[in-house]
């Protein structure tokens, strides 16, 4: 489990080139933000991959711990849950949720980005900027990053994350942790985009609680 709260860079990209078309993949809304998930019974199902929705809530729960921004009460309530959730689902699934919303956001930032600016070279800005970012994190394990850029990429692609990912095997606590920074990296990066901070925060809680997961 992630504990502790970090208060790390924030992230900023060069969006001078202009991507295609990426495919979309977020919990459901209304509002261009959300395309896969149609029922509140079955959270995060992508195209091939399935990924239980207490993980995926636990997932944004440890975004929620790192953020520097989250009270101390809310930490300690993110934290609660995490445990609670690892305790119920697993540590893995805990991860797979982890690698299901990278590629959330990954997808949106590349599809529209937020405040309506010019779309994103996912390997021209995108990538290069989270991982340039990724040395920041002191408990981040350098042998992680080629897997954590390769969900990156899976992701620009198009392509299921989660299913991407299974490929690969298990996922280890030092690679599921580096997934968690690179979250916590692209949600940075959404608020600042919006110049708005906690917005993306925002979104995703109600999300989880249009889909019956509230957060609170």
């Amino acid at each position: 489990m992630i504990t502790g709260g970090v208060g790390g860079p924030s992230l900023s990209v060069d969006s001078k080139h202009p991507t295609g078309p990426a495919r979309l993949t977020v919990l459901g809304r209304s509002d261009g933000f959300a395309d896969h998930v149609g029922s509140p019974t079955v959270a995060c199902m992508s195209s091939d991959g399935v990924v239980v929705d207490e993980a995926v809530r636990a997932a944004w729960d440890a975004y929620r711990v790192l953020e520097r921004r989250t009270s101390a009460e809310e930490r300690q309530e993110a934290q609660q849950r995490v445990k609670a959730a690892t305790d119920s689902v697993g540590r893995q699934e805990v991860a797979r949720g982890t690698v299901f919303l990278v590629g959330v956001l990954t997808g949106y930032l590349i599809a529209e980005p937020p405040g309506g600016g010019e779309k994103l070279d996912p390997l021209g800005d995108l990538i290069p900027a989270v991982i340039r970012k990724l040395p920041t994190f002191e408990l981040a394990d350098p042998e992680q990053v080629p897997m954590a850029t390769g969900v990156l990429m899976a992701a620009a692609m198009g392509m299921d994350t989660v299913a991407w990912r299974d490929g690969f095997g298990e996922i280890e606590p030092k690679e599921a942790m580096v997934h968690g920074f690179v979250l916590w990296l692209l949600a940075d990066l959404f608020d600042s985009l919006v110049d708005k901070p906690g917005t993306i925060d925002q979104l995703m809680r109600e999300t989880f609680d249009s889909m019956g997961t509230a957060q609170d």
